[in-house]
């Protein structure tokens, strides 16, 4: 515990502030702006275990084209996102990007799937979504393996599957011209615990996030699944948290 309190406040007093601008907020969804053309959605997810939880996505607009990484906790919750995107960025609804198969990754997605967004995910993903017969999920639309780059007006977002951690079936997504990595619930805020690890590959969870780390050296924002966003401190953070015995 000590050890990891010294580490903690290593990252902490080595990381860059990152200064966002609320541009909309109502009970239970915030949009702040990150870059020129990224925006973080947080909406409330309420657990048994975990009481009341913030969860994370972003958004993606370029050229009048918008893609959203995971969906808002819920259809309700998503339809104001959608309309937001529509009516304040002047955007198509181009994609929706799910991180994983977790209802705070895609609880919103029927609504996407309505208001004509395509679905992606890595397979794993869609297969874990459809053998959840207690949840019953909504399932992306589309799969792949390792990799799928998406275009967004002129710009592109890299989606990649490294590995296990938070869930077997975890990506991160990439946008290489805001520097900005969502890493999902593989990466944790500073100071965070280990948390929800009923799906998780604990033993995979350092390793994979080491491959993330090395593949995007230039990243700038790094946004977890919940809690603060911050730099690629948040990558060295998750590292250490479970390469921990």
């Amino acid at each position: 515990m000590k050890n990891r309190l010294v580490i903690l406040l290593l990252l902490v007093a080595g990381a860059r502030t990152v200064n966002c601008q609320e541009v909309f907020h109502s009970e239970n969804l915030v949009i702040e702006k990150l870059s020129s053309n990224t925006f973080v959605h947080k909406t409330y997810f309420q657990t048994a275990q975990w009481g009341k939880v913030y969860c994370n996505g972003l958004i993606y607009c370029r050229d009048g084209e918008a893609v959203v990484f995971d969906t808002p906790v819920n259809d309700s919750l998503s339809l104001v996102l959608i309309n937001w995107i529509r009516q304040d960025l002047h955007a198509k609804l181009k994609a929706v990007v799910v991180n994983h198969f977790h209802e705070d990754c895609l609880g919103g997605l029927k609504t996407f799937h309505d208001n004509g967004a395509a679905s992606y995910s890595g397979n794993l993903t869609r297969r874990y979504a459809q053998q959840d017969t207690n949840a019953k999920p909504e399932v992306p639309q589309h799969g792949f393996n390792k990799e799928l780059v998406l275009n967004v007006g002129k710009g592109k977002v890299v989606n990649r599957y490294y590995g296990g951690g938070h869930t077997r079936d975890n990506i991160v997504s990439y946008i290489p011209s805001e520097k900005v990595l969502f890493g999902g619930c593989l990466i944790k805020e500073l100071g965070a615990g280990k948390g929800n690890l009923a799906d998780a590959d604990v033993e995979a969870w350092p390793n994979t996030v080491r491959k993330v780390k090395s593949s995007f050296p230039d990243a700038k924002y790094v946004v977890p699944g919940h809690g603060q966003y911050g730099n690629t401190s948040l990558l060295d953070y998750t590292i250490k948290l479970f390469a921990e015995n």
